[in-house]
């Protein structure tokens, strides 16, 4: 492994810290009790489809920029008419489910000891609000948290990597983004910044031809490996 001289730490939020999946579908299952697993799954699907759809839109100039909010309320509308679900309250608390997300086992503990060592920045797609309840909900510890709002778009648009860069104060090459999506690391190493890809049941496997800095099982095995990296520069601010 080559030396990593790392200033920040950086973490994409949904999917890699937490459960995305699970939260939406418990929230679902609390829209509709009777749906069985897989049209459990199917509506799920139907959610996230559209979000990514939606998103993608946004960044090819097909669509006006929207919170992820607006985005969050869409998809729970046609996930509620699919499961033949009416009514604006039903709606609403399945848009609110993408924010009762659970940590993955390791997240609080990791981000904990990587805290000792690393100011650490949370980016997400999620939105300013969102962020900050996904954040409260899953008990993640941040030194900052940046929502692509900031921005007006959403990864991986470079502008939204921009932001850890700038409010880092900290060349790229100095921050290490974090993520279970190998498209969010592409992007961020596209930009200057090293890259540690967090291996998770729901995330974006890396290809053959990709080549990120790090590769860790979970979050403890991050934190060895940055151990193993060398001491913090003197100088940087400590948690």
């Amino acid at each position: 492994m080559s030396q990593l001289e790392i200033d920040a730490v950086v973490f994409d939020v949904l999917g890699t810290l937490v459960d995305e999946p699970a939260g939406i579908r418990n929230g679902i299952r609390a829209l509709e009790p009777s749906l069985d697993d897989p049209s459990v799954e199917r509506l799920l699907s139907l959610r996230q489809e559209h979000i990514e759809r939606e998103q993608r839109r946004i960044l090819d100039g097909g669509r006006p920029y929207v919170t992820s909010d607006a985005l969050d309320r869409e998809a729970a509308r046609l996930v509620a008419d699919a499961a033949g679900v009416a009514g604006p309250a039903a709606v609403a608390a399945l848009a609110r489910s993408g924010r009762r997300l659970p940590p993955w086992p390791d997240t609080v503990t990791g981000l904990a000891r990587l805290a000792e060592r690393h100011p650490l920045i949370g980016l997400s797609n999620a939105s300013r609000t969102a962020l900050l309840e996904v954040s409260a909900h899953a008990g993640l510890r941040w030194h900052q948290a940046l929502s692509a709002e900031d921005a007006r778009t959403y990864k991986p648009d470079p502008e939204v990597y921009q932001l850890a860069v700038t409010v880092s104060g900290r060349p790229p090459e100095r921050l290490l983004m974090v993520a279970t999506h190998a498209w969010d690391l592409r992007a961020a190493q596209a930009l200057g910044l090293r890259t540690a890809y967090v291996t998770r049941p729901v995330g974006d496997p890396p290809t053959a031809v990709d080549q990120f800095d790090l590769y860790a099982e979970d979050l403890g095995d991050l934190a060895d490996q940055l151990d193993k990296a060398g001491p913090v520069r003197p100088g940087l601010p400590q948690p």
